[in-house]
């Protein structure tokens, strides 16, 4: 069966407590992998930092990579996997957070990387 998308966290997500995830996406955009998928349904990925708060990361420019990274990711993914890079949800409803750059996610496989 097919993967149906992807579900963003955030490292503060209390059901996270270091695993539950696939992919953990760093504030510098450097991506780690688990050892193995978790969901047979969606690609989890984790973002580090607090994205419930209005500066979810320390500095502009880190915010940039990580989003970057998580772009990469999902789009890398989505042909991987032959799904498509548009179906992008929550956790649930506070994570990844209210303040989570949703509209910074470029995920046009057209449009290429930003």
């Amino acid at each position: 069966m097919p993967y149906k998308g992807f579900i963003i966290h955030t490292s503060v997500c209390p059901s996270i407590n270091g695993k539950g995830f696939d992919f953990w996406i760093d504030a510098s955009g450097t991506v780690h992998a688990a050892p193995l998928l978790t969901d047979p349904d969606y690609i989890h990925l984790c973002l580090e930092g607090d994205f419930g708060l209005p500066s979810a990361t320390s500095a502009p420019a880190e915010s940039k990579q990580q989003i970057f990274g998580a772009c990469k990711l999902i789009l890398d993914l989505a042909a991987l996997y032959r799904i498509t890079p548009l179906i992008v949800k929550p956790h649930n409803d506070f994570c990844p957070g209210s303040y989570f750059p949703w509209n910074e996610l470029v995920l046009y496989p057209g449009d290429g990387y930003h």
